[in-house]
C-alpha cells in the first residue's frame, strides 16, 4: 500500500473517532495489522479492503485508490469562499455539497477549523449559480463524514459536538455565526440543517411567527435555551444607565448587534415608546455575541 493509501486510511479512520482498535475488530483484523496498513508497511487483501471500506462507510475506491480519485466537487456556498486555495468546510446538506468558508471575519468568529477542503481554480461544467447562490468547485482533501450544518449567533451552539462525536457513527458539527434572520433564510435556501433564532412575532411569542414566515416548505422549532437581554456596561460607567436612551446623555459609546438581530438596540426605541428618541453619539455593528464581548473588552 502506498503511504497516501495509508495516511487516506488514517485520515478516514480518525474522522469517525475510532482507535485502531475499533476498526480492527470490525475488519476482523488485528490492531498491528492496521497499524501496518496506515504506515504503507503493507497491503489489506481484497477481503480486508472491504471490509475496511464498509466500516468507514467508503467505497473501496474512495480508500484505496490514487489520489486521481478524489474528484472535485460543486458546492454552494455559504458566504464567499474566496481565491484558489482557499480552505473551506464541507458538508453534505441534502442531496448537494455546502461549503463555508475557513477565513477572515470567520476565524475570529468560530476559531481555527480543520478544513475538509481547498477551492480548486475553476468551476466545473455548468457550474453558475444554484438558487441565487454562486456554486464553486471544491476538491476535498479528507473522506468525508456525516456533518450537521447550523447557523445562529448562540455562541453555546458548539456544544452539540461533543455529544454529536459519541454517536455511533459519529456526527462532525460546523457552526456558521450569524443573525437569526440570516440563519432561517439559509436554512430556507437548503444550506444549513439547523438555524438557531431568537426572533419575537407579532405577539409575545417567539420563533414561531418568524419561522413560519421565512421557511415556505416548513420546519420544527424546538426550544434549545433562553436567553435574557441587557446592556453591559464597565463598573464605573454603570450608575444611572437604566436604558439605551440613557447612554446618549452621557456621551458614551454603543457597540451594537448587527442590523436584523433581534437584539439590536434599534429594536428596544421602537418598541418602547417611553425612550426618548435619543440615541447613543456613537455605534458600530458586530456580528455575533462573541465578537461583540471582544470588542466591549477591549474598550472600543
Amino acid at each position: 500500500m502506498t503511504r497516501g493509501n495509508g495516511t487516506r486510511l488514517r485520515l478516514a479512520r480518525q474522522a469517525r473517532g475510532f482507535s485502531q482498535q475499533q476498526v480492527a475488530d470490525m475488519a476482523g483484523v488485528s490492531r498491528q495489522a492496521i497499524s501496518a496498513f496506515e504506515s504503507g508497511v503493507s497491503d489489506p487483501s481484497l477481503r480486508v479492503a472491504i471490509a475496511l471500506s464498509r466500516a468507514l462507510s467508503l467505497t473501496v475506491e474512495e480508500l484505496f485508490g490514487t489520489d486521481d480519485t478524489v474528484v472535485p466537487v460543486a458546492v454552494r456556498q455559504v458566504a464567499p469562499l474566496g481565491g484558489q486555495g482557499a480552505r473551506v468546510t464541507l458538508a453534505v446538506v441534502g442531496d448537494g455539497h455546502v461549503a463555508l468558508p475557513l477565513r477572515g471575519a470567520t476565524v475570529t468568529r468560530a476559531g481555527f477549523l480543520p478544513a475538509g477542503g481547498l477551492v480548486t481554480e475553476g468551476p466545473v461544467t455548468g457550474a453558475g449559480r444554484d438558487r441565487g447562490r454562486q456554486t464553486r468547485t471544491v476538491r476535498p482533501i479528507q473522506p468525508s463524514r456525516p456533518t450537521l450544518v447550523a447557523a445562529g449567533c448562540d455562541p453555546a451552539l458548539p456544544l452539540l459536538e461533543a455529544p454529536l462525536g459519541r454517536l455511533d457513527p459519529p456526527v462532525a458539527f460546523t457552526w456558521w455565526p450569524c443573525s437569526s434572520r440570516e440563519a432561517l433564510a439559509l436554512a430556507a435556501e437548503g444550506l444549513v440543517h439547523v438555524a438557531g433564532s431568537h426572533l419575537r412575532g407579532p405577539g409575545t411569542e417567539y420563533n414561531i411567527g418568524p419561522a413560519a414566515e421565512m421557511l415556505p416548505r416548513g420546519g420544527e422549532v424546538i426550544g434549545f435555551c433562553a436567553w435574557r437581554e441587557g446592556l453591559v456596561l464597565r463598573p464605573d460607567l454603570a450608575d444611572g444607565i437604566c436604558g439605551v436612551s440613557d447612554l446618549a446623555g452621557r456621551g458614551l459609546r454603543l457597540a451594537n448587534r448587527e442590523p436584523g438581530s433581534e437584539a439590536r438596540a434599534s429594536r428596544r426605541y421602537r418598541d418602547d415608546s417611553s425612550q426618548p428618541p435619543h440615541k447613543p453619539r456613537r455605534t458600530s455593528s458586530w456580528a455575533g455575541r462573541l465578537t461583540i464581548s471582544r470588542a466591549f473588552r477591549f474598550q472600543w
